[in-house]
């Protein structure tokens, strides 16, 4: 059957189709425009999981920041190509994709795909703007942040490009750290990319294994004492560059003091907790 090119246009702005799709799907429904919606919505979910298994290892960080520091999202969403995501359909969908998660505060991935979004869920929203684009996209995961300022705070960083994100909790007693200084933590952070905040939280194994590959880079034939000393030199230096307290303060005008040691000059009590940098694709092969 023919369908108007009213009934055509009416289907795009309600789905983001292209014309092509809405006009075929309205042929398929015979003008029922519900029915056709159904059908441009099952086509998206049928191609989402046909090209699920090519690699989505572009992308970007959708985020929210309250000034306070009292609330903080990072949110990544992969997609095949730079070229989508600069679209303003893959843009906008970041943007209320992420609105939602500050909203909504999900408890995980799972639970956020499957939330209520406008009139479908997160996940159905996904399987459109696959449809629509024609690349495998993926919300492949979020980091959700609440404090209590002034005795808690989160620092925020966002890298230009929206390619790496960091979010650094810190408790502060006295309420004496600033947001700004609290930003500088976490450029650091995405700067100098730390593995743990402090000595005490690498796992034995970890140090065990560094340990044993000193050992195998010394010379065997110095004495046992030497070896021990050139051990734990060796040793202490592959801690201060794994542990964010450790490193060297990037914003150190000097670049002598350390990222604890900055710390406490400008908040005598305050004690970084936590911290997360999310890199766009980061794992993905």
């Amino acid at each position: 059957m023919s369908v108007s090119a009213t009934n055509v246009k009416e289907l795009r702005e309600k789905t983001g189709a292209g014309m092509l799709d809405c006009k075929k799907a309205l042929e398929e429904a015979f003008g029922d425009m519900t029915h056709a919606v159904e059908i441009l919505r099952k086509r998206g979910v049928a191609l989402a999981a046909k090209k699920a298994s090519r690699t989505a290892a572009d992308g970007t960080l959708g985020y929210y920041y309250n000034d306070g520091g009292k609330l903080a999202a990072l949110l990544e969403v992969n997609c095949e190509t730079d070229f989508v995501v600069k679209t303003d359909d893959f843009q906008d969908f970041v943007e209320k994709a992420t609105r939602h998660l500050v909203q909504s505060k999900p408890g995980n991935l799972e639970t956020f795909l499957n939330s209520k979004l406008g009139g479908g869920t997160v996940k159905d929203h996904l399987s459109n703007l696959v449809g629509k684009i024609g690349e495998n996209i993926q919300v492949r995961r979020f980091e959700l942040w609440g404090a209590n300022p002034p005795k808690e705070k989160i620092g925020f960083y966002l890298h230009a490009g929206n390619k790496i994100g960091v979010l650094v909790r810190f408790s502060d007693p006295d309420g004496k750290l600033s947001d700004a200084f609290a930003k500088e933590v976490a450029m650091h952070v995405a700067a100098m990319n730390p593995q743990y905040v402090r000595k005490g939280e690498i796992p034995k194994d970890v140090l065990e294994k560094e340990k044993e590959i000193c050992r195998a880079q010394m010379d065997d034939k110095k004495p046992a004492d030497i070896r021990e000393k050139i051990l734990e030199g060796k040793l202490n230096k592959y801690l201060s560059d794994i542990c964010l307290e450790d490193q060297i303060f990037v914003k150190d005008p000097q670049g002598k003091k350390s990222v604890v040691k900055c710390l406490q000059e400008v908040a005598p009590k305050a004690r970084i907790e936590k911290f997360v940098r999310l890199q766009v694709g980061e794992g993905i092969k």
